[in-house]
């Protein structure tokens, strides 16, 4: 769980790279660690509450991230030449799927890689 403040991103790469590394699943590490900055990274900036959880599972031969944030605005994943929404480009293109889903407090953005 991340709180509001300047060194959110970075407290976020701290405790997620091992976090998916513990896991040992046979999914491309590096794969994996881009793809959930890349939702931390949208969370954070558009994250209008004062929390986000990061949430990873292995189950069923998936490798799923799940990023909440208290955000109810649906991530929009942009053109090639648009300013924003290029990450979840990249995050539609390398996951096996992702999607995004209203919660109790707002919104969960998740990502799977399947093996």
């Amino acid at each position: 769980m991340l709180h509001r403040g300047s060194a959110r991103a970075r407290a976020a790469s701290h405790g997620r790279d091992p976090a998916i590394h513990a896991w040992d699943a046979p999914v491309d590490p590096a794969t994996a660690v881009l793809l959930t900055s890349e939702l931390m990274t949208n969370a954070i900036r558009h994250e209008c509450g004062e929390t986000v959880i990061l949430a990873i599972t292995c189950a069923c031969r998936q490798f799923r991230v799940d990023v909440h944030d208290t955000s109810c605005s649906v991530p929009v994943d942009g053109s090639a030449g648009a300013e924003t929404g290029r990450g979840l480009m990249l995050v539609a293109s390398l996951s096996s799927d992702w999607s995004c889903y209203p919660t109790a407090a707002g919104k969960a953005v998740t990502f799977t890689l399947a093996f």
